[in-house]
């Protein structure tokens, strides 16, 4: 492991690690966050999200719009080659020596989600800027195969799994083309993930195949990780 395989805090600053204002709620309809750009938010007014034994649920934002549903929101399902395409045509793109300056953060910044993230987390947008960027990347290839409203999008590894579980399309099978999430003391909690990376391939001897940003010396790269060290994974709706 290395420090770019850490990747839980959403800006560099000390803000809270639970996320406090989700914008989907238990038992929407999957893909039913902010998806394409002038959609609204997809929570029910006051609905409680999905919450950890122990910890009190947390409640989405109020809306006066009626969820929308995946398929309102794009014609066709992604296949997991589509998706990991985008995925891979990444690899190799590096960050700057701060810690930013990928595409991937200035397509966050820039989005509204950045803004909805800030509100609930606190700090700024621009502190995104050399933020880790694990999760971003991933949000960034929902959003370039026009799949957003299935694949997600977040900065933070934790919330990004607590949107999938809330959603009931979280598991703990190995799919090509699924959000997985690590936790590298080998946890199945999800407020201990650490990283967030896509599966490429199920490998069939206990290790999966994966492409990952923030990764390695600061990069997208393809990695071969163990499924021991896997949180969960969340199942964007894939064609096949």
């Amino acid at each position: 492991m290395t420090k770019r395989d850490l990747s839980r805090a959403i800006v560099p600053t000390d803000l809270p690690r639970l996320a406090v204002g989700l914008t989907i709620a238990a038992g929407a309809v999957f893909g039913a966050v902010p998806a394409m750009a002038g959609q609204p938010a997809a929570a029910e007014a006051g609905q409680p999200v999905a919450a950890e034994a122990g910890k009190p649920a947390e409640t989405a934002p109020q809306s006066k719009e009626q969820p929308k549903t995946v398929a309102a929101a794009y014609q066709k399902p992604l296949t997991a080659d589509a998706l990991l395409r985008v995925a891979e045509s990444q690899v190799g793109v590096t960050e700057n020596a701060a810690g930013g300056g990928t595409p991937f953060h200035s397509w966050y910044m820039s989005s509204r989600r950045a803004a909805e993230t800030v509100a609930r987390d606190g700090g700024s947008i621009r502190a995104y800027a050399n933020a880790p960027w694990c999760a971003m990347f991933v949000s960034w290839v929902g959003e370039k195969a026009g799949a957003r409203p299935s694949v997600g999008w977040d900065a933070y590894t934790v919330t990004y799994a607590k949107w999938f579980k809330a959603n009931k399309r979280w598991g703990a099978t190995p799919k090509p083309g699924a959000v997985v999430f690590f936790d590298w003391d080998g946890s199945r909690s999800i407020s201990a993930i650490d990283h967030v990376g896509l599966v490429k391939k199920v490998n069939g001897d206990g290790t999966i195949s994966t492409v990952e940003g923030n990764t390695g010396n600061g990069k997208v790269e393809r990695r071969v990780r163990p499924t021991s060290q896997v949180a969960g994974y969340g199942y964007p709706v894939l064609q096949g």
